[in-house]
């Protein structure tokens, strides 16, 4: 395989990721049952420069699977462009938002998660973030690492 275009820089990637993280509709958010069944979602999420916020029913194995480890993988692009996320995931009841954010996510999503009691909200900090294209940029492509910009 040969590289399209030059690798970018560290600082570029971020960039790269930031923009993605502040645009991109949609996110692939991976989780895992305490016994080990995968289980792979698109959810809508807003980015508040910490931390993606996404609603799902509480009953979906995706909200499920974060109360036994709280650990979540996240994707965002395509195979030639991608960015992965290693977070940390937390419920968060609708109450115990702060209203921006919670009014964020609303507006993206063009209807209230909070008028629907079935529903409750996912936060992921993110721990580790690593962005790539090519074979070219897999060295150097953890941009995040125990949660803190390296770059």
């Amino acid at each position: 395989m040969t590289n399209r275009e030059p690798a970018r820089t560290a600082e570029q990637r971020k960039r790269d990721t930031l923009k993605r993280l502040e645009n991109d509709e949609d996110v692939w958010v991976a989780t895992a049952s305490a016994a080990g069944d995968p289980v792979l979602v698109p959810l809508s999420f807003v980015w508040d420069g910490a931390t993606l916020l996404m609603s799902t029913k509480r009953t979906n194995p995706t909200a499920r699977n974060l109360t036994p480890r709280g650990t979540v993988v996240l994707s965002l692009g395509h195979t030639r462009d991608v960015v992965l996320i290693d977070g940390v995931a937390e419920a968060v009841e609708a109450a115990d938002l702060e209203g921006s954010s919670a009014d964020a996510l609303a507006a993206k999503l063009g209807w209230d998660p909070r008028d629907l009691a079935a529903w409750v909200y996912l936060r992921v900090t993110p721990r580790r973030v690593r962005a790539w294209r090519e074979a070219n940029e897999i060295a150097g492509r953890t941009l995040m690492r125990e949660g803190a910009w390296l770059v």
